[in-house]
């Protein structure tokens, strides 16, 4: 634990009648004993020598781990700890997650309600084969795993005084907090994605260049008129699925524990806590799931995905029009699947098999764990303090009613804390407590097969990165002496860390 984080925890706390981040009325959890304590403490030491793998590091999911398979269905499997019951509801939510939603009024009454606008017809059409999505790779490309965030600076009206440090954003007043780029016949879309690129040369050590490209997002052929001038745009690509049941059941305290907002420890990194307002718990939450930590439960993640990307309504957002404006009259006033005998176009049902197949995609176990070249490029891994970011491993809370999660040894590679990037990667966008140069680390679990399950290598919050090697070079802000390192190294040192990225 860092030294700060004793009295960081306190303070998160409170009074033991208010609620904060360490509260999480999502689990069910047993709390552990002092023997169970000391015994992670053990397990979750770093390793002291890089010979051979830790025990376990090949099962990076714990018993949740899935088999390898060599196809593009390497995310799609569901976790080997699920029971027979569990599958079957894995299997009913995959259904949900597939579906293609149709317009209303519609003879398939279970399916109608998509848009008037929306990003996608289905979860899978952003999360492809569970996996990365991707930005446009030219003007004419179909870019439905990528999207625009946009919000504009918010006024006291728009706090949230239950949450320390919240900064305050407003919907874009024609286009809200998303832009839909697809719309229904007599619709119009909100905009079309355009992104445009600047090559930048970068020297590595012995005389190696490598390139950088620089993006530039336009929201063009704006059909809501003009963007309030103060708008602030942030690009998304859809993150892989593997795992999130796992990462739900960290334990807030060992999340926090991590922090260090005010580098108290002098190590240059200054990880943050992102807390955000939970609308399925009607309190403030620590925040775990997207691209800046900006929602708390996957349960959330996925309703707001719902009514963002696919204008469908649930019980945590009921809004039959998804992100309809008051700008957008038709759109609010056109019909939507919300008006047979459905209140909602999800139902807490769906929706709940929908979270429940989220949560229990399986993490693929690791490949060549004990080759030497992958083992040297761990030790330069944990050498140039990747893993001061990328922690490595946790464990899971112990539960009553989630034994498919319960007290797992995990190996994710992210602290799901707030990062500064830099400016480089800065979308200068706050999200409740995070800032426009911050980003939650990502998991790198699974990073390897991206290529095998979604066809390209791409990486990054925006997909600007074309392989392992250019992510890392965009790197900044706290990471900036890590990236100096790495860009300096003896390129057969650069290739033993690249390598063992691609085990994850």
């Amino acid at each position: 634990m860092k030294p700060s984080n004793l009295a960081l925890i306190a303070a998160f706390l409170g009074s033991a009648a208010s609620a904060g981040p360490l509260d999480e009325p999502h689990l069910n959890i047993i709390p552990r004993t002092a023997e169970e304590t000391a015994r992670i403490a053990r397990v979750l030491a770093p390793p002291t020598s890089f010979d051979a793998p830790q025990r376990f590091e090949e099962k990076p999911a714990g018993a949740a781990t899935v088999r390898l398979t060599g196809d593009a269905n390497a995310f799609s499997l569901p976790s080997a700890s699920l029971d027979f019951e569990g599958e079957l509801n894995f299997k009913v939510g995959n259904g949900l997650f597939r579906k293609l939603w149709v317009s209303s009024p519609s003879s398939t009454l279970a399916s109608d309600g998509l848009g008037p606008i929306y990003n996608a017809r289905s979860c899978q059409r952003c999360h492809i084969k569970d996996g990365r999505g991707h930005a446009p790779a030219s003007h004419d490309d179909n870019a439905v795993s990528m999207f625009l965030r946009v919000s504009v600076p918010g006024g006291p009206n728009d706090m949230i005084p239950e949450i320390e440090d919240y900064i305050a954003t407003a919907p874009e007043p024609n286009y809200g907090r998303q832009m839909q780029d697809f719309s229904l016949p007599g619709h119009i879309a909100e905009y079309r994605l355009q992104v445009d690129y600047e090559e930048i040369e970068v020297p590595l050590e012995g005389g190696e260049i490598t390139s950088l490209r620089k993006p530039t997002y336009t929201a063009a052929d704006l059909g809501y008129g003009a963007l309030h001038p103060d708008a602030m745009l942030s690009p998304r690509v859809a993150p892989q699925m593997i795992g999130l049941g796992l990462l739900e059941a960290v334990p807030a305290a060992d999340i926090l524990a991590l922090a260090d907002p005010n580098d108290a420890n002098g190590d240059g990194i200054s990880g943050r806590a992102n807390v955000v307002w939970s609308t399925e718990f009607d309190m403030p939450m620590l925040g775990r799931f997207g691209l800046k930590a900006g929602a708390p439960t996957i349960r959330h993640q996925s309703a707001a995905a719902f009514a963002g990307d696919i204008g469908i309504s649930t019980p945590l957002f009921p809004a039959g029009s998804g992100e309809c404006t008051a700008a957008q009259a038709d759109c609010l006033a056109g019909p939507h699947g919300d008006g047979d005998d459905r209140v909602f176009e999800v139902d807490a049902e769906g929706l709940d098999l929908v979270s429940f197949y989220s949560r229990n995609l399986g993490v693929p176990a690791r490949r060549n764990v004990d080759d030497p070249q992958v083992l040297r490029g761990k030790e330069i891994f944990y050498g140039t303090g990747c893993a001061d970011c990328h922690q490595p491993a946790f464990v899971t809370h112990r539960m009553e009613d989630r034994a498919e999660h319960s007290f797992q040894l995990i190996w994710p590679y992210t602290d799901m804390l707030l990062h500064d990037m830099g400016e480089g990667l800065a979308d200068h966008r706050p999200e409740a407590r995070a800032t426009g140069t911050e980003w939650r680390t990502p998991p790198l679990w699974g990073i390897g097969l991206t290529p095998q399950v979604s066809g390209h290598s791409t990486y990054l919050h925006d997909g600007r990165a074309r392989s392992l090697l250019e992510a890392i070079l965009w790197h900044g802000g706290e990471a900036q002496p890590h990236r100096d390192s790495i860009a300096a190294m003896p390129a057969p040192d650069r290739d033993a860390l690249i390598a063992f990225l691609e085990s994850l």
